[in-house]
Formats: structure tokens, C-alpha cells, sequence
């Protein structure tokens, strides 16, 4: 049971630093950026602010994933997974995949590069789609969140 209690405080302590730094980057740094004066580079700015949370979020996201994982494992409710009952299990998965697959392949070997080259010519532009984008994972892991906290107390929302 002690174990447990270790993996998901660990679980919970992750998605708040990883979520949260989704929710300030998507509701803050991205609009504060944006509205910088046309002298100044947004897109610099951004990505030197960004690429401090992205290492963050590369070490937060793999605790989250390791620690979900051992809960799973310790409990032995891999049969969840075939109930929509859990819907909010396959929604914490898939959540943590898509962001696995941007923080660790994507963003380092494609979306890096592409970004900052389409951004020397529209760093407006550029920012404008990675604000639509992060809104879009920003919406995606808050319902998830909801569904996981209130499916794992017994209310499955349907």
C-alpha cells in the first residue's frame, strides 16, 4: 500500500508541474509574447523561455509515465483498459503519448527546426499556430484531468 501512496503522489505531483506549465505557457507566455512590439524577435523570446520547460516537461512527462505505468501495474487493472467505463485511463494514455511523441520526437528532430525557419519570415504567425495548438492539448488534458479525478472516486460521467 505504501508504494502505492509513493506512485501516485509522485503521479499527481508530475501532472500538476507538467499540466500547469502547459496551462502558463498556453494562457500567459504565448499571448505576452505575441503582443511584443515588431522590433523586437517574439519567436526568440519564446523559445528561450520554451526551451527551459521543455527539459522540464521531457523529466516531469517521463515520471508521470513511469509512475502511471507501476500504479497499473501494482494494483493490476490492466482489464480497465478494456472497459470505456476507464475512459479516463485510455484519455491519461493517449494524453501522455501525444505528449512523449511532441516533447521526445517531434519538437527535436522536426518541429524545432521547421518552426524557426517558417518564423524568420511570420514569427506572429508561428505563435499564433502554437498558441491554437498548445489550446488544443491545454483542452484535451483538462478534460482528462476532470474525468481522472472524478472517475477514480466512483463518478464515470456516464
Amino acid at each position: 500500500m505504501e508504494i502505492l501512496v509513493s506512485l501516485r503522489t509522485l503521479h499527481v505531483l508530475g501532472v500538476i508541474l507538467w499540466i500547469g506549465g502547459v496551462a502558463l505557457v498556453t494562457t500567459v507566455l504565448l499571448p505576452a509574447v505575441r503582443s511584443l512590439p515588431d522590433h523586437e524577435n517574439p519567436f526568440e523570446l519564446f523559445e528561450k523561455i520554451e526551451n527551459r520547460f521543455a527539459r522540464q516537461s521531457r523529466v516531469v512527462t517521463l515520471i508521470t509515465g513511469l509512475s502511471g505505468f507501476c500504479m497499473v501495474y501494482e494494483m493490476g487493472v490492466w482489464e480497465r483498459y478494456l472497459s470505456l467505463e476507464f475512459w479516463w485511463l485510455h484519455a491519461m494514455t493517449l494524453v501522455w503519448l501525444i505528449f512523449t511523441l511532441i516533447l521526445f520526437v517531434l519538437e527535436p528532430l522536426i518541429l524545432h527546426r521547421k518552426l524557426r525557419e517558417r518564423a524568420q519570415s511570420d514569427a506572429v504567425g508561428v505563435l499564433r499556430l502554437m498558441q491554437r495548438a498548445h489550446w488544443v492539448l491545454l483542452t484535451l488534458t483538462l478534460v482528462t484531468v476532470a474525468g481522472a479525478v472524478s472517475g477514480s472516486h466512483g463518478w464515470f460521467w456516464f
